[in-house]
């Protein structure tokens, strides 16, 4: 089974259009490519990745795509269209001719309206993914899982992955009420989750595998090793320290699990649910 990082980013970065990257975080403050990539990605034993929107331009969408073409590492790509205004079944259609990309995202999160999933025009958008045959990546926090459920409920047959485990407030060591939105959330089938940005939330510094061990093992319970996925959340993981160090944490969490379930964390989940063009 090939190991799989299912969420990684890539960027020429500048202060104008990464306005995300704040104050504290000067480790990002710089250009991450392909070689860059490349490199990690060999030291922790990974095959192929699945690289993922940080900007909502189109441009970045198509820039991920060419560069997908390129490089047989990326096995695909998690872009962005504008799902709200009707341009966004032209949007689609065109990008989908691209065999890499596999789903969209929206930087639900950083919206003013805690609701915007709900919005009917936004729906009206999510519902064309599957003609396309794309998943939809959620971005949210913690505090967006009530309605995350509500939204869920209106797509039973589109395919969501939810990004970063939802964001818990590990930094406070607090558990609920996201231990039970997770297992509500979790009841859905059509839901996968990435194990992905869990130490960024916690303190960067100062962060333990101990610290981070419980929100681990609650996803893993929730979802279970079929439809839970193993990312990185590069470069952004750099803020905690190197990659191959939350790969480890990450793998370490799952010792528990049989050979199998362990292959299908790292790689089986995001293989099967993104469809993967994989290196020949």
């Amino acid at each position: 089974m090939p190991r799989i990082d299912a969420h990684h980013h890539l960027w020429k970065y500048s202060a104008e259009e990464y306005p995300w990257i704040q104050a504290g975080m000067d480790a990002l403050r710089r250009d991450f490519l392909v070689p860059d990539l490349v490199r990690v990605a060999a030291e922790a034993g990974i095959d192929a990745t699945v690289a993922v929107q940080a900007r909502q331009t189109l441009e970045e969408t198509e820039w991920l795509l060419e560069l997908a073409s390129r490089h047989a590492l990326i096995g695909g790509v998690v872009g962005w269209v504008p799902l709200t205004e009707p341009s966004a079944g032209a949007d689609l259609e065109r990008f989908a001719r691209h065999p890499k990309l596999k789903g969209v995202r929206h930087v639900l999160h950083d919206e003013p309206d805690d609701s915007y999933m709900l919005r009917d025009d936004f729906n009206r958008g999510v519902s064309t993914l599957r003609d396309f045959g794309l998943v939809y990546d959620i971005l949210i926090f913690e505090r967006h899982l009530p309605q995350t459920i509500r939204f869920v409920d209106r797509h039973p047959q589109q395919v969501f992955i939810l990004d970063h485990i939802a964001k818990p407030r590990i930094r406070e060591g607090l558990l609920e009420p996201w231990r039970r939105l997770m297992f509500e959330l979790a009841r859905r089938p059509n839901v996968y989750c990435k194990l992905s940005g869990v130490a960024t939330e916690a303190a960067w510094s100062r962060w333990t595998p101990e610290q981070l061990r419980p929100y681990i093992d609650m996803a893993l319970e929730a979802f279970g090793p079929r439809r839970l996925m193993f990312g990185s959340d590069w470069p952004v993981v750099l803020l905690t320290g190197p990659y191959r160090r939350w790969a480890a944490v990450a793998e370490a969490a799952l010792g528990s699990l049989s050979a199998a379930e362990r292959e299908r964390v790292m790689g089986g989940t995001a293989l099967e649910v993104y469809r993967l063009v994989l290196p020949a």
